[in-house]
């Protein structure tokens, strides 16, 4: 479905949930439920409503009077649903029931289907037989022949957690019988069902169910075998994926009330939303339910295309977007919570109905630690594992890698990194410098693979995003260092965009021959975060500049060639209108380069010291006075460069040989850890992916790319951590050990993601960014 008519539906499920006052009717339910009242006849009319606008059959097709939606379309409906926390069962029965019956599809199964489209009939889904249970499949729930009528079956057995309750019409039940699985219709008043309703924290309800030799007809089987068991299992992930898009829009909501409240409560004589600490808890907020958006993005993508996932990756998908969604949306009810204060722990606040909410649908159809569990179980081998060949062809400088497929494009780098990447140079521990990369820089100039983001007419691969991300995970997993790369990463895409065609021609070509090495030259003494307090100094003398001053952390530029900095060319105007953008050749006389030994024992970081040097005023990028726009648009590159998951999957992958080593994955908890940070991995891909998008269309990066950065080293960083304390005393040997015939320090990771916390502008100023910035909280 295309974006329009998705934001048509998002508006109009605002809408009804507005104009319906769906909160006020949540705080009545909880209020009856708590009294012990009767809530069905508010229920009911509330349910007729939905009928006539037919979202109960919004997953449903038109041939049984159903809106067929794709889950995509029907996910903006729960999201609007939770961000207003709605009281209807809509994921119990729009979601669960109805994606059953339509993929059993027999004709019972249409007519019940048909009946819930036109919003008479609310069936439950009986399928749990256990706390946390997350298989199909029926274990102690059976059926067999009735010994007293031919045709007939009897139902026996236990049903949990069964939603929506008592409004219920009736129940799906998924049932043994043999060897196969059933599915039957067992309506509401059969003899032999024993209900127990259970109330449940948010003021809804759901039932115990037990089946004692209840007696049904042929009629009941609404499907059986393989196709039953399939259809179960295909409509529990789609329901998990609804799910996962309601608990984000609660999330969302949370957010979006407690900003508000942090803008208009003060303390002190001003808004509390000023506090930094405040504001640091805030942009937490944000950076989870953003993680937890572009996750749902990615599994709503896969789980709508056209070709259908198997189950086993659907299961999976599923898994990672309830996983992700469920910890967003706790993390931000919590800190609502929190950060309301006293207010926020009365029930007379709007954030307790939100946070009972998302305690509901965290647990129902399993919580989070469960989900992460049968990730573990269902996903492939993941980081670091070495898989083979799969291509015979040549490597093509050029081709529609759009219309490759992932697979075959991932085979063909694989493939071209055994046979051209030095095996001396895979899995190193420190930054790798020029004179060790040179060899393979070159082979991939040569290629025409040197700078995959670039634009093919810039001498580019022009990767789509997600290639780009294969290409990534692909020289990560097999160990590839990272050359010096600024001019790929940086320079080059900022000329793309903002060079003057005459500066494009210069300088780029020998960027992508891989001729001239680049470094940054922004950070001074007392000009760290505070950017724009920079001092080096360029007079216009002429056709040249005159620059003075130094510089300071420029990474490997003791390797490069050429600097991209920042300097003051007007000490008269303000702090960030006085700044130029300027190219300078590194060679050029009174440069002067110092390494700094880093806490890792390298040398990567350089002072740089300019002594009256010459630097052409054609190098000028931008205006004369106008830098610092252009310095903006670069921090927008180097925080999607910073935020890529190059540095997570590199450190995950040393994780996983070392536990492959040492039989790791056999313990449960080395296990769990290993999962939860595998999936901060494979979510910041799904992060990376829409600002790498974003950046492929020619568009200036959002200030919310700092999350990408915050995301990204804090992953870094938990990795790094997890692997030094699985090594045990390994973890304190300085420098390279040896595993598996390759090098391996465990210390590199942790003491690399160190720096990354800080450089590119610590996480605490890209928090500052999205406080003020991206939720406009008050300075």
């Amino acid at each position: 479905m295309d974006t329009e008519s998705l934001a048509a539906i998002r508006d109009a499920a605002i809408d009804y949930f507005t104009r319906s006052k769906s909160v006020q009717r949540s705080r009545i339910l909880l209020e009856q439920s708590q009294a012990q009242e009767s809530q069905s006849d508010a229920q009911a009319g509330a349910w007729r409503e939905l009928a006539a606008l037919g979202w109960p059959g919004m997953l449903a097709p038109e041939a049984v009077g159903g809106l067929d939606f794709d889950l995509t379309a029907a996910a903006q409906v729960l999201r609007a649903a939770g961000e207003h926390v709605a009281p209807e069962p809509l994921l119990a029965v729009a979601g669960l029931a109805a994606t059953l019956l339509a993929r059993l599809d027999t004709p019972a199964a249409r007519e019940l289907l048909a009946e819930l489209a036109a919003g008479r009939l609310l069936p439950a889904l009986a399928w749990q037989e256990s706390a946390g249970e997350l298989s199909a499949e029926p274990l102690s729930c059976g059926c067999e022949p009735d010994p007293d009528k031919v045709g007939h079956l009897v139902l026996q057995g236990d049903k949990t957690m069964v939603q929506p309750g008592p409004a219920a019409s009736g129940w799906l039940v998924s049932a043994r019988d043999s060897e196969e699985t059933v599915v039957l219709w067992v309506p509401r008043g059969t003899a032999g069902v024993e209900e127990s309703i259970v109330t449940l924290v948010d003021g809804n309800r759901c039932s115990q169910l037990r089946f004692e030799r209840v007696a049904l007809p042929p009629s009941a089987v609404l499907g059986r075998g393989d196709r039953a068991e399939a259809a179960l299992r295909r409509a529990l992930a789609f329901a998990q994926i609804l799910q996962a898009a309601e608990l984000l829009g609660l999330g969302q909501a949370l957010l979006a009330r407690t900003r508000d409240y942090l803008c208009t409560r003060a303390q002190f004589g001003k808004p509390i939303g000023s506090f930094q600490a405040l504001q640091h808890r805030c942009a937490d907020m944000f950076i989870h339910l953003e993680i937890a958006r572009a996750t749902l993005d990615e599994v709503l993508a896969l789980a709508s295309a056209p070709d259908e996932l198997p189950l086993n990756r659907l299961e999976a998908e599923a898994s990672r977007a309830k996983a992700r969604c469920a910890a967003a949306a706790l993390q931000a009810s919590r800190s609502a919570v929190q950060l309301h204060g006293a207010i926020g722990y009365t029930q007379e606040c709007d954030v307790s109905l939100y946070y009972k909410r998302v305690l509901c649908q965290c647990a129902w159809l399993g919580n989070a630690p469960s989900h992460q569990r049968r990730y573990a179980g269902l996903a492939d081998d993941g980081p670091g594992t070495d898989q083979r060949g799969g291509w015979s062809g040549e490597f093509p400088r050029q081709a529609d890698w759009s219309a490759m497929a992932e697979p075959e494009f991932r085979a063909m780098v694989r493939a071209f990194l055994q046979r051209h990447y030095p095996e001396n140079l895979r899995y190193l521990s420190h930054r790798a410098r020029r004179a060790e990369m040179l060899d393979w820089t070159l082979t991939l100039a040569r290629q025409g693979w040197i700078a995959p983001a670039w634009p093919q007419a810039h001498g580019g691969m022009g990767l789509p995003a997600d290639k780009l991300i294969a290409w990534i995970e692909e020289l990560e997993q097999y160990g590839v260092a990272r050359a010096p790369d600024q001019g790929i990463v940086m320079i080059g895409p900022l000329l793309i965009q903002h060079g003057t065609p005459e500066q494009q021609k210069r300088f780029l070509p020998h960027i992508v021959s891989g001729e001239h090495v680049w470094c940054q030259g922004y950070s001074e003494p007392n000009a760290g975060s505070d950017l724009a307090g920079l001092r080096t100094e360029a007079v216009l003398d002429g056709d040249h500049f005159i620059v003075n001053g130094q510089k300071i952390w420029t990474t490997l530029a003791q390797d490069a060639s050429h600097i991209f900095m920042l300097v003051r060319t007007d000490k008269s105007a303000r702090k960030q209108e006085g700044i130029s953008f300027l190219l300078a050749d590194l060679k050029t006389p009174g440069i002067t380069i110092r390494p700094i030994r880093t806490l890792a024992g390298e040398e990567e970081f350089c002072e740089v010291f300019f002594d009256n040097v010459r630097v052409p005023a054609e190098n000028l990028v931008g205006r004369l006075n106008g830098g610092w726009s252009i310095a903006k648009a670069l921090l927008g590159f180097e925080r999607i460069f910073l935020g890529s998951p190059k540095q997570s999957q590199y450190a995950l992958g040393q994780l996983a040989r070392f536990a492959r080593s040492r039989r790791l994955f056999a313990e449960p908890v080395f296990l769990e850890r290993y999962t939860a940070l595998r999936l901060d991995v494979a979510d910041l891909c799904a992060a990376y992916t829409g600002f790498a998008n974003i950046v492929k269309a020619g568009k200036p990066l959002p200030p919310s790319v700092s999350l990408l950065k915050i995301w990204a080293s804090e992953t870094y960083h938990r990795i790094g951590a997890l692997l030094v304390q699985t090594c045990e005393e390994q973890g304190a040997i300085a420098g390279d050990q040896e595993l598996d015939g390759q090098p391996f320090n465990a210390l590199a990771p942790l003491i690399g993601s160190t720096s990354a916390m800080i450089y590119g502008g610590s996480n605490e100023i890209q928090r500052n960014i999205l406080a003020r910035q991206v939720l406009e909280l008050p300075a």
